[in-house]
């Protein structure tokens, strides 16, 4: 559970702060921050991994029983990833698309509106 919980937090930072209405420049911040307040937080309860390919090197390594849990490190962070996205979808206010005819009559009113306040020589 705790792997789902910590990946979902992770990818929900990502898709955040790495939206088209986030500001540019600053996604590493947050995500670098909740990086490693999951890590503070997971290291002691599951020797977190939130990332399969960190998993299945020790995995490898150790075998035995390290390769009997492989399964759950590599299903956990698909299933919190999957989550995340669900909820960023729910949250993420609709997108407004507009028509190309909108767009041309939004634009014959500003054009308008600037011959009014500006006119010509």
């Amino acid at each position: 559970m705790a792997e789902v919980v910590l990946t979902a937090l992770l990818v929900l930072t990502v898709l955040g702060a790495t939206d088209i209405t986030a500001p540019v420049g600053f996604a590493g911040l947050p995500i670098g921050l909740v990086l490693t307040l999951i890590h503070l937080v997971g290291i002691p309860v599951t020797n977190t991994s939130v990332n399969p390919a960190r998993s299945v090197g020790p995995a490898l390594f150790v075998g035995g029983w390290a390769l009997s849990q492989l399964w759950l490190f590599i299903l956990a962070p698909l299933i919190g990833a999957a989550l995340a996205a669900a909820v960023y979808m729910v949250m993420r206010p609709p997108e407004v698309v507009i028509s190309a005819r909108q767009a041309e009559q939004a634009l014959e009113s500003q054009q308008v509106e600037r011959e009014r306040r500006e006119p010509r020589p």
